[in-house]
Parts: C-alpha cells; sequence; structure tokens
C-alpha cells in the first residue's frame, strides 16, 4: 500500500511502550495504601500537605506507585493536589515552551499570578503517610492494570520512510487510547504541546486524566466551584489533564499539568 492510500485513513499502532490503566477497585483506604483516592499522602522527604495560595489546604486528588517498566519514572510514587476552592484550567498564555524558574510554585500565565494552585509530586524517597488524611473526598483503592496502548495517526507523511523505530515514529505524532492512565501516549484533545524545564530538560510524559473525570466528595463538603458534577470534585474544570514531569528529578514538584478540552 503506497503512502498516499496511508495518509487517507488512520492508521493504528500497537506499540511496545508500557502502560497502565487507573482504575478503582474494592475495598479499605488504610494509612500506608500507595495507590488511592484520598486518604493518607506519601509525600517526599521535607514536602508538606501541600497548601494553595489561598492559605487552604489541598485535596488530595489521588497518588499511584508508577509501575517500574514505565519509561523515565518507573518505580517513583506520585501525588495530584488542587485547592478544594480554586478550579481552573492551567496554560502559559504567552506561547512559551520553556517553563520559569520554580514554575511549580510560581506558574506562568496572566490567570495564574497569585500562584498554584494545584501541586504534582514525584519521588522515590523512603517515606511513609502523613499524618492527616483527605478530608474532601472518599477514599477510593486504585489499581493500574497493564494495558496495550494504540497509538491513531491520520497521517503519516514520509515519516515511516526513515531509520527511526515504528513506535519512535507513531508516538511523535500520533493519539494513545483516552483512558485514565499512567505511561504510555498522549491522547489530545488540541494540538500537542512540549515544554521545557528551566533546567533546560525537556519535560516528560506521565499520566493522562481523561474529561470529566470525578472523584466523590464527602457528601457534608461543599459542592466544588464551577463543577460538572454537585457529588463530585474534577481537576482543573474537568479538562484533559495531562501530566508531565523533568525526567532530571530537579524538584519533586517539577511537573506541569497541561489542560485541554
Amino acid at each position: 500500500m503506497g503512502m498516499s492510500a496511508l495518509a487517507e485513513q488512520p492508521v493504528v499502532h500497537e506499540p511496545g511502550i508500557p502502560m497502565y490503566l487507573v482504575r478503582e477497585r474494592i475495598g479499605t483506604v488504610e494509612p500506608g495504601a500507595r495507590d488511592s483516592v484520598g486518604g493518607w499522602p506519601i509525600l517526599p522527604v521535607g514536602e508538606l500537605w501541600p497548601v494553595c495560595f489561598c492559605g487552604e489546604r489541598m485535596v488530595l486528588f489521588f497518588q499511584v506507585d508508577i509501575p517500574v517498566d514505565v519509561a523515565v519514572f518507573g518505580g517513583e510514587h506520585l501525588l495530584v493536589f488542587q485547592c478544594p476552592v480554586h478550579n481552573d484550567a492551567v496554560g502559559a498564555d504567552d506561547g512559551s515552551e520553556r517553563l520559569p524558574e520554580q514554575f511549580w510554585d510560581r506558574p506562568p500565565g496572566s490567570d495564574h499570578c497569585e500562584g498554584a494552585f494545584w501541586r504534582i509530586l514525584l519521588h522515590r524517597d523512603v517515606t511513609g503517610p502523613a499524618g492527616d488524611v483527605e478530608s474532601y473526598l472518599q477514599p477510593r483503592l486504585l489499581e493500574l492494570s497493564p494495558a496495550t496502548e494504540r497509538i491513531t495517526v491520520w497521517s503519516l507523511g514520509d515519516a515511516l520512510l526513515d531509520d527511526r523505530p515504528a513506535d519512535e515514529v507513531f508516538a511523535a505524532r500520533g493519539n494513545g487510547v483516552n483512558e485514565f492512565k499512567v505511561g504510555g501516549v498522549p491522547c489530545w484533545a488540541q494540538e500537542r504541546e512540549n515544554y521545557t524545564c528551566p533546567c533546560g530538560e525537556k519535560l516528560a510524559f506521565v499520566c493522562q486524566v481523561p474529561e470529566d473525570t470525578g472523584f466523590d466528595k464527602y457528601p457534608d463538603q461543599p459542592a466544588q466551584n464551577f463543577t460538572f458534577n454537585s457529588d463530585q470534585y474534577g481537576l482543573f474544570l474537568g479538562n484533559m489533564v495531562y501530566i508531565f514531569a523533568c525526567p532530571a528529578r530537579c524538584h519533586p514538584a517539577a511537573a506541569w499539568p497541561v489542560t485541554q478540552n
């Protein structure tokens, strides 16, 4: 089949790129649980429970151990927090792909001039659970199950004429599956985005949270601002969330959430 024919229809490739689907499972969240919605966060050495610039303690949305065969960040612990009051999309409105110094505390963009209302942490420190439990979200155990990534490309052009491995070509040009997942390839809702850490390293993909993914709140907690479900809290207005982080690990919080819809 010629390249012109390939370009006229989607091409699906199943790469050998490790990917794990994130799902809730039955069970009770106890202190020390490492894969959970809510619960007791397992924080890096020297990191306290994150607090928003407004003074509110952030909500622990989820934490997971990244399986060891996932590229770059395998074996690390991922935690995702967001303020219970502030809820917005995230973006660097100057169009720059290079993030500023300490972007995790002082993010770019005119909408974030007061500071970050989220915190994403990655670490492999040997630490125990925090003394306090998440108070907004009902705790749920999570399970990471290995799955086959499927990358769809609508136009390969002449990409397959060079000597690059097929996995690399498809990952650079296509979209992975639209799932809550760790590893694999992003499923971009809009144009793909790339960012560089101030240390000079290109940020690498960690995790994806699909649009309108809800996390059950306790009934006595207030509804989230700008929510898509009055019984749940969502990340970044319920946008698609793509988490990228610095492969040089220049700081436990050197991670950037890309939001699209």
